[in-house]
């Protein structure tokens, strides 16, 4: 936002230089993005005064001036200005002057003649200052412009122009009187508003043209509605000299005074207004949201077609405007109005955001309205441009029409701010008195309540909820550059919390193993889900807004993030993926009952090996759960793990477990279900997740150092019949049962089905390693142990040992 430093300084001027005075505004939360005067430097020129005017002698199109600049004699110009006339005053460039040009040097007048007649200086247009040309010839200044005074003197070209960037929280400063408060708190002085009569309103019968009846049917878009008209506005009246710079310093455009009348107000005080012709209304105003389809011509000419959710002005012939961003063009005001009904409203910042945009638009007023205008102000700023308009055109002005639900306007609710607390959060002490100072200053209503201060925000600062706002405002006013910087008091703690390193060695392990790590996000696609459901998994939670369709879902499982990579990659010719991520899974049906869970997933397609000179194999369940196992933390003992065939619905039946480890549900691992790989166009696919609250568990349990015993080891091997459906794991929990602490080793070497061995049944052969840790084992402490554990594999099993 541009705003006048000039014009800042009529409502409070403190001792400071324009660039000190950029320096608090920035230091207080307001960017200066720029800094830079009205007009760019120049010199030597004067407001001058023509006297008479010849016609020049060898030139139709010159005329010789004589130009009084309050000097003892006048001076002789020759001027070739279409709209030059004898009593005019314009900027005089003296013979010395240098006007500002595209380099640095400058443009230097000097003595000269044109076709033969003497010019001693030169009579400028508005161009030859740096300043916006409206007319082709010179720049006319008021009758009452005193003659010899310094141009930049007059026009205030050395007025300072800050270009001022605001962050979204802070609408209560896209206008002068923003700024200003700012400013007049900083500095703690009074801030000197303008006078602004209080709107009194006349009843209908003093005004030729009455003020329509007002219908709010949006009632929560648009809580606060006023309207008034105003009529037989003498329209030969251009808008004052004032009001034009305050509007082009400010970066608006001066259109017709009805216009400037609603941008002035609008750059002094915040409040977007419209005026709408009086004579172009058909029937009564109504509030509402659009109809789908409804079509509007704006104030630019684009006719757009609305959607049904934006808000808009309308009558009985239909919209009028597209409220909170533009007029429409039925009811635009133009040179020759003089009726109007002026508007001025709160707009529910939800109501407009997000509606400009859709349509390729930026205004002021939706650029103020989206951010949140004050509440209370549109009665202010009515009145003010109800009286600009009166006072100056002699307009009437009708009666005001107000509709109003209350219950619907933001709630200004007090908070309580601890004094404690503020030193807390900023780290010094701040004398309550001076916070008062600054809270009653930026408008707050502050009452102190022994250790604490109960605040209630203005009307501008609804933004205003928590204690930390407060402190905020404090800490910024005061000044950040007079808080010390000072080392804080660290209190260092023992307790170490060892989760991100416990999670880093599970992903090397899974790297030195071939996997990549994968990122992505936390939503999934419906689609994907439904072919992944099973009831074990839960429910799926759908979101309110999704960022696109394919992401529309919570993903149940990490493998809902993974696939789509997988995907990817062997589109792009990798037969070979391996893909892990660490993250979390979301189950139910509403943010209430939602389950959150860290898990690590994988995923692995191709071979075992990449592509090497001897011969390589497809991956298959063993290899996976081999990857799987590198995850485990080195201390647990292969005897407290556990897998369970898993019944998951889309993994394979017969190529898929469950794991657990003492009896604890870790997660589950196996082959994508091949009918599910088909749909999603994926080859033989080998997937797994685990919770990572068990795993982290096992990884910081407390293992004893123990001596490794000096005594040897003794081997036995067992080789058994025993029915196929018996299972490995099975019969080795058998085994450690019956064996008791002797046995420190225990696994399979060799599986046989075929010639010599009954249908139905295998060969395994287990090898038992013996040892005790306090005297060499015997050959009869030995064999009766193997003796034990082969007799309950007997009568457990009935298994049938072999000889050979």
């Amino acid at each position: 936002m541009k705003i006048s430093e000039q014009w800042l300084r009529q409502w409070v001027n403190p001792d400071n230089t324009s660039e000190q005075l950029a320096e608090q505004l920035t230091m207080a939360g307001l960017e200066i993005d720029d800094r830079y005067a009205v007009a760019r430097a120049f010199s030597g020129v004067v407001v001058g005064e023509v006297i008479s005017i010849e016609p020049h002698p060898d030139a139709d199109k010159l005329r010789v001036t004589q130009v009084n600049i309050g000097g003892a004699e006048p001076v002789q110009i020759v001027c070739g200005a279409p709209n030059v006339t004898v009593g005019m005053k314009a900027p005089v460039a003296t013979v010395g002057a240098v006007l500002p040009s595209d380099d640095k040097k400058g443009f230097k007048i000097k003595k000269s003649k044109l076709r033969g007649v003497a010019s001693n200086g030169m009579l400028c247009g508005a161009s030859e200052i740096d300043l916006t040309d409206s007319i082709d010839g010179l720049l006319e200044l008021p009758a009452d412009a005193p003659v010899g005074t310094d141009i930049r003197d007059y026009l205030g070209l050395d007025n300072q122009i800050l270009d001022i960037s605001i962050t979204p929280n802070r609408g209560d400063c896209f206008s002068v009187r923003g700024i200003a408060r700012e400013i007049s708190v900083i500095n703690n002085l009074p801030m000197q508003m303008p006078e602004i009569p209080a709107n009194v309103a006349v009843t209908d019968n003093g005004a030729d043209t009455p003020t329509p009846a007002v219908t709010v049917s949006a009632i929560e878009a648009c809580p606060r509605y006023l309207l008034q008209s105003i009529s037989n506005i003498d329209r030969s009246i251009d808008t004052p000299k004032w009001m034009q710079d305050a509007l082009v310093q400010s970066g608006l455009r001066s259109h017709n005074f009805l216009v400037d009348v609603t941008n002035y107000v609008l750059m002094e005080l915040g409040q977007p207004l419209h005026a709408f012709d009086a004579d172009t209304i058909k029937g009564d105003i109504v509030v509402r949201l659009a109809q789908p389809e409804e079509s509007l011509t704006l104030l630019n000419e684009q006719t757009i077609t609305l959607t049904g959710d934006e808000l808009v002005i309308a009558d009985d012939k239909g919209a009028l405007a597209l409220a909170g961003i533009m007029g429409g063009q039925r009811s635009s005001v133009t040179d020759s109005t003089t009726n109007i009904v002026l508007e001025s409203a709160f707009f529910n910042p939800l109501a407009i955001a997000a509606r400009a945009r859709r349509f390729g638009l930026h205004t002021d007023a939706s650029q103020r309205f989206e951010r949140g205008v004050d509440f209370e102000l549109p009665e202010i700023a009515l009145a003010r441009a109800c009286d600009l308009i009166t006072s100056i055109t002699a307009g009437q002005a009708g009666q005001i029409v107000t509709v109003e639900h209350s219950k619907y306007l933001p709630v200004c609710a007090p908070i309580t701010l601890p004094i404690a607390k503020v030193r807390d959060v900023i780290g010094i002490e701040i004398d309550p008195s001076e916070m008062v100072r600054i809270l009653i200053q930026l408008g707050f209503d502050v009452e102190q309540q022994s250790d604490a201060l109960v605040c209630k925000p203005p009307s501008y600062r609804f933004d205003m909820s928590i204690l930390e706002d407060l402190i905020e405002e404090i800490a910024r006013i005061y000044g950040y550059d007079n808080i010390p910087s000072v080392l804080p008091h660290l209190q260092v703690s023992m307790d170490y919390d060892d989760t991100a390193d416990l999670i880093h060695e599970m992903k090397l392990a899974l790297v030195d193993n071939g996997y990549m790590e994968a990122i992505s996000f936390s939503f999934s696609d419906a689609k994907l889900e439904a072919l992944l459901d099973d009831e074990a998994l839960g429910e799926v939670l759908a979101l309110a807004n999704p960022i696109s369709s394919d992401l529309a879902v919570m993903r149940r499982t990490l493998l809902s993030s993974l696939l789509p990579c997988v995907q990817y990659n062997l589109n792009r010719q990798q037969p070979r993926v391996r893909f892990f991520e660490t993250g979390l899974s979301f189950v139910g049906q509403s943010v209430s009952d939602l389950v959150q869970t860290p898990s690590i997933a994988l995923v692995a397609v191709g071979d075992v090996w990449d592509e090497q000179a001897y011969q390589n194999r497809a991956l298959d369940f063993y290899d996976l759960k081999h990857d799987i196992e590198q995850l485990l933390p080195a201390q647990i003992d292969s005897a407290r793990i556990r897998y369970e065939r898993s019944g998951l619905a889309f993994l394979h039946p017969g190529q898929s477990a469950k794991l657990y480890i003492d009896d604890v549900y870790v997660g589950w691992l196996g082959q994508l279900h091949p009918s599910t790989a088909k749909q999603l166009d994926l080859p033989t696919t080998w997937v797994a997740q685990l919770s990572l609250a068990p795993l982290l568990t096992l990884a910081r349990e407390q293992h004893a150092i123990t001596t490794p015993s000096k005594f040897p080891q003794v081997r036995r091997d067992i080789a058994i019949l025993v029915d196929s459906d018996t299972s490995v794991q099975t019969l080795a929990s058998t085994i450690r049962t019956a064996a008791g602490n002797l046995l420190t080793d225990l696994w399979l070497f060799d599986v046989y089905q075929g010639d010599n061995v009954p249908a139905g049944q295998r060969s395994l052969a287990f090898a038992l390693v013996w040892q005790d840790s306090t005297q060499t084992l015997s050959d009869e402490a030995v064999k009766t142990a193997t003796d034990k554990v082969v007799q309950a594999l007997v009568d457990q099993h009935a298994v049938q040992l072999r000889d050979s």
